[in-house]
């Protein structure tokens, strides 16, 4: 039997059914085009003339020229009438195309109940349906609604639903889990059955995730037969979602040995899967398998010396196979290892004979006691160990700082900051307004460096997360903050700690101005004779 696995992403259309995704024209094109770079053999655009989107979506698509081919999704025609008449079969073939996903009731009770019909009729909608699409020159391929629960309900007639659309044409039989509820044993001997039943039939799987096995049932019916996997990058789709496709390539071809997608486009998969997480603004989670940001993160002490030793000891891949990396975590657990394994990440020479390593774990884990968390600030942390290792140089020192928030009655609130810094001996004194206290910092820290450093104007905070450490302080309580901060080419995160929001946002703003600098490799004071004018004062 074959090993080549045709791969069906249906994240465009099934995808954005899931609560929060809505992704305009321009997203679903950018999308459809990284799914083709990864190498899907399938891409499901929507719904042909049910909205403005996906209108211009199968007009635009064109254009990319793409090697995957573009599915156009419908139903069979309604009961009583022609196929050649039916509206949307019709706009199907006028979607421009190549292939076509028909979806038919294969449980009875839907039939007598969704439909209201009798089984007859629904296998002739199913037959006439496919056999136009057929005639136009579609490639066809019939997903089986509810097949699962259906078949286990009445096996004749879930059984007569696949013969019927294989007799008539369809080039794909699609068993759908539409309420995902089986079983992955009950998937595989199900599968099985309907094997070698049809032996000349290709069969495929469609899985939603309700239970959590959408992963699992796709893989047991692959290896009971099915050679079409369908679902959705990141898992998108409705209620639980469907059958997470960043994790089945991987598992079906590193681990079992199955053909999916040509091996350097594997490496793109991380990319990929975030790249799409951007786009449809739904935050990937961290722990996601194979392409999360925690999938390969260590922190354990044991565990960072035994992958510095050999990776293999804690990784069940080489992360670099789906273009992911290995992350070493810094925090209260932290051993020796971990802070060499830093440091070598930082191209930073690092003696671990000495006390310094000691001292330097022996602060982060006190630092961690007073609620600062480095796991999520790797700028915060390369500070720390540049500073520790006598590799850094304080480019300007804080001297104060004032803010001003004024509300007035049918006014918007008004947030000023003041700010007074020294930079190789120049005091400089800024002020800036902003939407609200942080943001008026923010603006008035980088108008005091930037005519120092103008490399600072192309970098901005791109995300503020606070989080509240001692709740039973309440409005008293120490506050963490981490800030995000962004420049033309990367992304690095900070932290501050204090029981004032503004102090720890003012520590991690600090940082994040100095991490910037340490990027551009500027390492040492500037010349004051080449700053400008000292006392300068800026509004």
């Amino acid at each position: 039997m074959s090993k080549a696995i045709s791969i069906f992403d249906t994240t465009l259309r099934d995808g954005t059914q899931g609560e929060g995704v809505s992704l305009s024209a321009d997203d679903k094109l950018k999308i459809a085009k990284k799914l083709d770079d990864l190498g899907a053999h399938y891409i499901e655009g929507g719904i042909p003339g049910s909205n403005t989107k996906d209108i211009e979506f199968f007009k635009r698509v064109k254009e990319l020229k793409l090697n995957a081919k573009v599915v156009a999704f419908g139903s069979t025609r309604r009961k009583g009438s022609i196929a050649s008449e039916d509206a949307n079969l019709k706009r199907m073939i006028e979607s421009g195309a190549q292939a076509a996903t028909l979806v038919g009731k294969s449980w009875d009770f839907h039939v007598h109940t969704a439909l209201q019909t009798t089984l007859e009729e629904n296998l002739s909608m199913i037959y006439d349906s496919i056999a136009y699409l057929k005639q136009s020159g579609m490639e066809v391929i019939f997903d089986a609604e509810h097949f699962f629960d259906g078949f286990k309900h009445n096996p004749e007639y879930a059984q007569a639903v696949l013969t019927k659309a294989h007799e008539a044409g369809a080039d794909w039989l699609v068993m759908c889990d539409t309420n995902g509820g089986t079983m992955p044993h009950e998937v595989h001997e199900i599968v099985s059955s309907l094997h070698r039943m049809l032996p000349q039939a290709h069969l495929g799987i469609h899985t939603h995730n309700d239970c959590e096995l959408a992963v699992a049932n796709t893989l047991s019916a692959v290896q009971a037969g099915a050679r079409q996997v369908q679902g959705t990058m990141n898992g998108y789709g409705e209620r639980c979602g469907n059958a997470n496709l960043a994790s089945i390539i991987p598992n079906l071809q590193l681990k079992l040995g199955y053909e999916c997608v040509a091996e350097d486009s594997m490496k793109q998969l991380t990319n990929v899967a975030r790249y799409i997480s951007e786009i449809a603004n739904v935050n990937m989670p961290i722990n996601q398998p194979y392409v999360g940001n925690a999938a390969f993160a260590h922190k354990g002490g044991i565990h960072v010396s035994a992958i510095l030793r050999d990776s293999r000891t804690y990784e069940h891949i080489v992360p670099e196979l789906v273009g992911n990396k290995q992350r070493v975590l810094v925090s209260e657990l932290a051993g020796q290892s971990n802070i060499v394994s830093k440091a070598q990440e930082m191209g930073l020479e690092f003696d671990t004979n000495s006390a310094n390593s000691r001292q330097i774990i022996e602060k982060i884990k006190d630092l961690e006691h007073q609620g600062y968390q480095f796991e999520g600030a790797d700028a915060s942390l390369e500070l720390l160990i540049r500073e520790a290792n006598g590799d850094m140089k304080e480019l300007f020192t804080f001297e104060s700082f004032k803010m001003l928030v004024e509300k007035t009655a049918g006014k918007s609130v008004v947030s000023e900051a003041f700010v007074k810094l020294n930079v190789a001996g120049a005091s400089v004194y800024t002020a800036a307004e902003g939407n609200g206290p942080v943001n008026a910092l923010d603006n008035a820290l980088r108008k005091a460096l930037v005519q120092y450093f103008p490399s600072l104007a192309h970098m901005h905070l791109s995300d503020y997360k606070v989080r509240v450490l001692d709740e039973k302080d309440a409005t008293a309580a120490k506050v963490r903050v981490l800030i995000e901060s962004k420049n033309t080419e990367n992304t690095w995160n900070t932290v501050g700690v204090s029981e004032n929001v503004i102090e720890a946002s003012w520590e991690a703003l600090v940082h994040s101005f100095r991490y910037a600098l340490l990027q551009e490799r500027i390492l040492d004071e500037p010349d004051a004779r080449s700053l400008p004018s000292h006392g300068l004062v800026n509004h």
